[in-house]
């Protein structure tokens, strides 16, 4: 572990909101060092040559094209990136597995789709829980590309619910080996795969079990047809039926009943890659669609020059940016605690299980914002292409088709915002994030009387981080009165999760955009930031308009009389600007600087 991650404090999951983060001590894009760029480098070219210039191949469910891109990325190490040097992997940090992730995924989401089904859910499990011999005997060739994995949890019956899966595993009478009988559907690379990691239930048990499964057509595995899907086209999606299939004992990853804690831990990892997937779809869309508006003439100017595109073109690289901030923040995060964990005597298995598992808000919050902000930028630039947008002859039709699934996969977007806020609930009561001293202080703020004094904001982002301060104090203040009224019943008031979510999303999203560009403006100069600037300042003036909404719409429906006047006018103060930004103008500033980079050029 650096020292520079020894003498810095690592914030817990969840603290962001009650603790202060320095613009020091957050890592962005921009810190990268050299190893990291190059591996960079080297995916973005995999991308371009095998990817981007035959994405037509993808649309036409060419699934033998997309098992050849795996192979050809299993030569070139990108499969191996997370697995420990041990088992002939990379054995590269945490950011660098978001870097291969983040670059490799923007051209497809068919290609996308078979790399985190493999590299994920496929490998992941067995790295992480699986016996010595288990890990030795797999997942070299599962690193390699020779074998890919697939993931078989999701049942008819059981989708959100995942541990309702009636599959069964029964043992032999001699005790050597499972059968396992079942369905399981949305099988990700069941056309193709050597693998499964198989979640079934034995006798009666709580909780599902976890199998490492061979596909062995010989041993009662079936596969039905390929599905018919709205996107992603030439990811192979089939169900696979189990009747009776041998498993040897010695293939049960980890315990009896460990199942479901397995699926869940994988979906943390799960979030956040998802989240880092999204990212270079939204490069490539803005910069596609930046090119098509310099070039495409109306009223004899190119419409990038309509302050309606302008508005589109400035919205989406905001987005962008935001996301690429927050995603690579969080996945320092997780890095620096799992070396932390390991300096402290952890193995690399538990020091990564519990480093992510620390920050399992945040990968809820990523998962939910950037697959959104995805779908809007796809919808946005297929708007910008008008008629040829909606023809399939151009890659916007495909993207806007793709991005949709990302707000399904990994626990659908409605189940992680509730997510967000149960688990920094159950952090709370563990002692984990002190909420309940802050948000003591915001309702005795609320009893005082305003300062009115004018503050000082000449330092750079010096308001926009005041600004941030006090929309923490709106999800203090609409959580905290809500789990004071309904405590441990909180989660049946779904709808009021939902509205606290989103107020703690843009806070993160938010504050990240803020401080990465506040870094690099130390680092280089304002100049050198003077769209990144624009961008930090758009992106929290949406996201002030986005909590004043969900801030109103809960407080009006969980408090009432005197409590409900002093409250919302709580939300009218602690969402209130000094110096309101000139949004048109900021939009305008964004759009002409992409306009002239003829792209996205940000990261």
């Amino acid at each position: 572990m650096s020292t520079e991650t020894m003498n810095k404090e690592i914030l817990r999951g969840g603290q962001f909101l009650i603790k202060e983060t320095k613009c020091e001590d957050v890592f962005m894009l921009e810190d990268l060092n050299e190893e990291q760029r190059m591996m960079r480098e080297s995916t973005k070219e995999f991308a371009d040559r095998e990817l981007w210039a035959h994405w037509e191949r993808f649309e036409k469910k060419d699934y033998a094209y997309t098992e050849a891109c795996m192979r050809k990325a299993g030569e070139l190490g990108l499969l191996s990136v997370a697995v420990p040097e041990k088992y002939e992997g990379l054995g590269m940090g945490f950011v660098s597995t978001m870097l291969v992730c983040d670059y490799i995924s923007g051209v497809t989401g068919s290609f996308s789709t078979a790399f985190g089904a493999h590299t994920g859910i496929g490998t992941m499990p067995i790295t992480l829980y699986g016996t010595e011999e288990q890990k030795q005997k797999y997942v070299p060739k599962l690193a390699s590309g020779e074998w890919f994995g697939a993931y078989c949890l999701t049942e008819p019956g059981a989708g959100s619910d995942a541990n309702s899966g009636k599959t069964k595993a029964v043992l032999s009478d001699d005790g050597k080996h499972y059968t396992i009988t079942g369905q399981k559907m949305w099988i990700s690379n069941a056309g193709f795969c050597n693998l499964f990691i198989v979640f079934a239930r034995i006798e009666d048990d709580k909780y599902i079990t976890g199998f490492i499964v061979e596909n062995d057509p010989k041993n009662g595995i079936t596969l039905g047809d390929e599905e018919k899907k709205l996107g992603i086209h030439s990811s192979s999606t089939r169900q696979v039926f189990f009747n009776e299939t041998k498993v040897p004992i010695e293939n049960m990853l980890s315990e009896r009943g460990n199942g479901f804690k397995i699926a869940m831990n994988a979906l943390n990892i799960g979030r956040i890659k998802l989240a880092a997937a999204c990212l270079d779809a939204q490069r490539r869309v803005v910069t596609e669609a930046v090119k098509y508006a310099n070039e495409r003439m109306q009223f004899k100017t190119p419409i990038i020059n309509f302050g309606a595109i302008k508005a589109k073109i400035a919205q989406m690289a905001t987005n962008a940016y935001a996301g690429e901030s927050a995603c690579y923040r969080a996945a320092k995060n997780i890095e620096d605690r799992i070396a932390l964990r390991e300096s402290n005597g952890n193995s690399h298995q538990e020091a990564e299980l519990k480093g992510v598992e620390e920050y399992a808000i945040e990968c809820s919050i990523l998962k939910v914002a950037v697959s959104e902000d995805l779908q809007e930028t796809t919808d946005e630039g297929l708007q910008i292409f008008g008629g040829m947008g909606f023809s399939a002859d151009t890659p916007m039709e495909s993207a806007w088709r793709d991005a949709r699934i990302s707000r399904i996969y990994e626990g659908t977007n409605e189940i992680n915002r509730m997510l967000v806020v149960g688990m920094l609930v159950k952090k709370a009561m563990k002692g984990h994030v002190d909420l309940l001293g802050p948000a003591t202080a915001v309702g005795e703020e609320l009893m005082g009387i305003p300062s009115f004094e004018t503050p000082d904001f000449s330092e750079l982002l010096s308001e926009e981080k005041d600004v941030i301060s006090r929309l923490k104090k709106v999800f203090l203040m609409v959580a905290g009165s809500a789990v004071q009224k309904f405590g441990p019943e909180l989660e049946k008031h779904q709808q009021l999760m939902l509205a606290a979510a989103d107020i703690l999303i843009e806070i993160y999203m938010a504050e990240s955009t803020v401080l990465r560009t506040e870094k690099n403006a130390r680092r280089s100069g304002e100049e050198s930031q003077t769209a990144q600037i624009a961008m930090s300042k758009l992106y929290l003036y949406n996201a002030v308009e986005t909590i004043g909404k969900k801030g109103r719409e809960a407080i009006i429906s969980l408090a009432e009389g005197d409590e409900q006047r002093m409250m919302l006018m709580g939300l009218k103060r602690f969402t209130k600007y000094t110096n309101y930004p000139n949004v048109v103008a900021l939009r305008t500033q964004i759009a002409d600087v992409v306009a002239e980079q003829n792209g996205y050029t940000f990261d």
